[in-house]
């Protein structure tokens, strides 16, 4: 089902529209350094794990620059695309940590075998999510903004289950939770507290 979800170009357009509200969003703040307005200063990226010949704007990450000449400093809004520099797009590296935490053994071999993944790359992505992600300030924050405990120990798993039980279709979960994640996919997010 997962990988069905990853492969359906509608899901890589509806996340493009959510990433164009929350750049909008961010443009509209202005800079935050000094106030001025600021200029689209877009990239693109390479991401792996989504369809086949992905169209250019699908692989923009937005971007911005402060239109002040003293300042000029880079404005990077919260995506649900991209999770920072890594390749993947954020739906996969979740959806595949998650089931590699899963009590579906096959359903990852599926996912690994469609998307190309090697297990070091998985084993990195579940690193991050052990330790980056759990030691950083925004977890930190985020969990006690939680309704409910989410076990540590199976992150992204037990936060993908926590959306899924409050969500009607498995795909509205994904997105809740790549919302609730978009702030780490700015620099800085992921310092550890008192870092």
């Amino acid at each position: 089902m997962s990988h069905h979800l990853l492969s359906d170009s509608r899901l890589e357009s509806f996340l493009l529209e959510v990433d164009r509200d929350l750049a909008q969003k961010a443009r509209d703040e202005r800079c935050p350094h000094c106030g001025e307005a600021l200029h689209s200063g877009h990239y693109p990226r390479k991401p792996r794990g989504g369809p086949d010949g992905l169209p250019a704007e699908l692989r923009l990450r937005f971007s911005f620059s402060c239109s002040a000449d003293d300042c000029r400093r880079r404005v990077t809004p919260p995506s649900v695309r991209f999770l920072g520099r890594k390749v993947y797009v954020m739906a996969v590296v979740v959806l595949v940590t998650a089931m590699r935490q899963g009590p579906t053994p096959r359903g990852l071999r599926l996912l690994q075998r469609h998307l190309g993944v090697d297990r070091r790359t998985i084993a990195r992505w579940q690193r991050f999510f052990g330790e980056i992600f759990r030691a950083s300030s925004f977890w930190k924050a985020a969990r006690r903004r939680l309704s409910s405990a989410v076990d540590e120990e199976r992150l992204p798993r037990s936060l993908l289950d926590r959306f899924r039980s409050h969500a009607r279709a498995f795909g509205d979960a994904l997105l809740e939770l790549l919302r609730f994640l978009s702030p780490i996919t700015v620099r800085g997010a992921l310092s550890a507290e008192g870092a």
